[in-house]
């Protein structure tokens, strides 16, 4: 891959961050087919993540599980998923079997027992139980800040009637202050749409308002996709999975990137701050039967200031840098 494969907003961010050369490196990761190697990991796993645009544009990223198995690379250049997001999920209607035309999708593999991951984007229709999607793009990322933990399987319960709001419930900010991991679905200016990790310390992630998050942007990869579609489209989608419970809170909005370096260096182990405001929130329990246990922490974790980590202890936030 060479500067140019990468579209403007993620060169744009490249830039920004004196990262071309290292993104230049990391891009020859990005293939158009998936290896034998990658195919027998996505086969192993009981999850997916899955980042696309809803009929009214708006992004959101959603969590589908199954057995070992049900996500399938039938051949190099597609992936067949056996699941389809949960009755009230954002994006039932356009990953659903009566999908009119294929979407853009960004999807998200992750295994935190082994804390390997794989990303591949591509376009969806509707398969013979799920999804058939035609790859664009498969690479893997490196294992950092990724909380370790083993899956299980719960007794099943039927998904419960979404949640739906425009703000954060306390409940619900307080779940947010104490996530370890989220994921972030984004879209370029032509709706080719990426789903990314982002993991940490309890705490990593501020409530600021009722209707608004920030997180550090930690050192990785260097490709500045999430960045670099920010850059060009604002419009940003957010899955905190519970991880004991099986429940889902999605929320849709829009970001925008902090690239102060006096604002980063309020943060530990932050090099630039994402700021996102919520419009729209979907909370749905029991989403899932899939648990996961409690996590063992990455090593690569920043350790948080004392401030914050009151703020998941008692539900404070701290303040604005600067």
């Amino acid at each position: 891959m060479t500067a140019t494969d990468y579209h403007r907003g993620e060169r744009t961010a490249q830039d920004r961050a004196g990262q071309l050369d290292h993104a230049r490196r990391s891009g020859r990761a990005i293939r158009g087919e998936m290896p034998d190697k990658a195919r027998e990991f996505l086969v192993a796993q009981p999850m997916l993540v899955v980042g696309a645009a809803d009929g009214r544009g708006r992004i959101w990223a959603s969590l589908l599980t199954g057995e070992p198995g049900f996500v399938r690379a039938p051949e190099p250049s597609a992936v067949t998923v056996a699941a389809r997001p949960v009755p009230g999920d954002p994006l039932a209607e356009v990953l659903g079997a009566a999908a009119a035309r294929p979407v853009r999708v960004g999807m998200i593999a992750i295994e935190p027992a082994s804390r390997r991951r794989m990303r591949m984007n591509g376009r969806a229709a509707p398969g013979d139980a799920g999804l058939r999607v035609e790859l664009d793009q498969v690479y893997a990322n490196c294992p950092k800040y990724i909380q370790q933990r083993e899956p299980y399987v719960a007794a099943p319960r039927p998904p419960a009637a979404p949640v739906r709001g425009t703000a954060l419930t306390a409940a619900q900010q307080d779940r947010i202050r104490r996530a370890d991991t989220f994921f972030v679905a984004t879209a370029d200016e032509e709706g080719n749409t990426d789903a990314s990790h982002r993991g940490g310390n309890r705490g990593f992630v501020e409530v600021l308002s009722p209707t608004r998050l920030r997180w550090p942007d930690y050192a990785g990869n260097a490709m500045f996709n999430t960045l670099g579609n920010i850059e060009v489209n604002p419009a940003v989608g957010l899955l905190v999975p519970d991880w004991s419970t099986g429940g889902t809170l999605q929320l849709t909005g829009t970001a925008r990137v902090d690239w102060d370096a006096e604002h980063a260096a309020a943060v530990p182990g932050a090099e630039r701050l994402v700021e996102f405001t919520v419009t729209e929130v979907v909370e749905i329990v029991d989403a899932t039967p899939h648990r996961w246990t409690a996590p063992v922490f990455s090593r690569f974790n920043p350790s948080l200031t004392e401030s914050t980590a009151a703020g998941v202890d008692g539900g404070a936030s701290r303040s604005t840098p600067g």
